[in-house]
């Protein structure tokens, strides 16, 4: 069994380039590689491409990128909560493309799953379809979507054991899952790192074929991008 345990965020990241494109993991700040952003910030790689369901906040997650001006475009679907990622956009700094939710997530299942390309009814009508192919099915039109091609794929597991099978947790599987192995190459960083065999089969969510480098992360925030609370009666 391939032992695919690195040391740490700043280990697991080195390969990663100017100008790569990179998958990132999460939905909305829960599940996402802190870990590995943080070294993303500090190895001061820059004009990248993200693929990632939102753009994090101001100061956190991918906004620590996005205020650095590492990142060159962002491929998203929601970017509510983000005022430097707005500023940037509407001043024509960072190059943008909004894509449907479902969409981004099955264009990444594509990649994972080695499917070049799919036909969706989501976004015809619209922008999105603008310069795509179309065709009906079932008397409805369908747009051609191809599969994301990234360099690298970083997800946050909440355990995994050194040959990179992983178990996510609740809403961190979201997105997480349909991008470990859609990449050339795919980090993950876990809470919990086990050994081999300790993981039930049953419980696995992703095969650690589909993993390159595992490392288990210092410490998670795990911040709550708006946290609603009401007056105790």
């Amino acid at each position: 069994m391939i032992d695919k345990r690195v040391k740490n965020a700043k280990e697991a990241i080195e390969g990663i380039e100017d100008g790569m494109t990179l998958m990132l993991g999460g939905f909305g700040l829960c599940g996402i590689p802190e870990n590995s952003i943080n070294a993303l910030v500090e190895s001061d790689v820059k004009d990248l491409t993200c693929i990632s369901n939102n753009a994090g906040v101001d100061d956190f997650g991918l906004g620590l990128l996005l205020h650095k001006r590492q990142i060159k475009k962002m491929i998203s679907s929601y970017v509510g909560e983000n005022a430097e990622f707005e500023r940037q956009m509407l001043s024509g700094e960072l190059d943008v493309e909004l894509t449907p939710q479902g969409t981004l997530a099955e264009k990444c299942r594509a990649a994972q799953a080695g499917i070049p390309a799919f036909y969706t009814p989501a976004g015809y009508g619209t922008e999105i379809a603008e310069g795509k192919e179309v065709k009906e099915f079932h008397g409805k039109p369908h747009i051609l979507e191809h599969a994301y091609e990234a360099d690298y794929s970083i997800v946050k597991a909440w355990k995994g054991d050194h040959a990179g099978n992983l178990i996510f947790k609740g809403s961190a599987r979201n997105f997480n899952h349909p991008m470990a192995g859609a990449a050339k190459i795919t980090i993950a960083e876990v809470e919990e790192l086990v050994e081999p065999g300790e993981l039930d089969p049953n419980q696995i969510h992703i095969p650690g074929i589909m993993i390159q480098k595992i490392f288990q992360g210092e410490k998670f925030e795990k911040r709550i991008e708006q946290r609603t609370v009401r007056t105790k009666e």
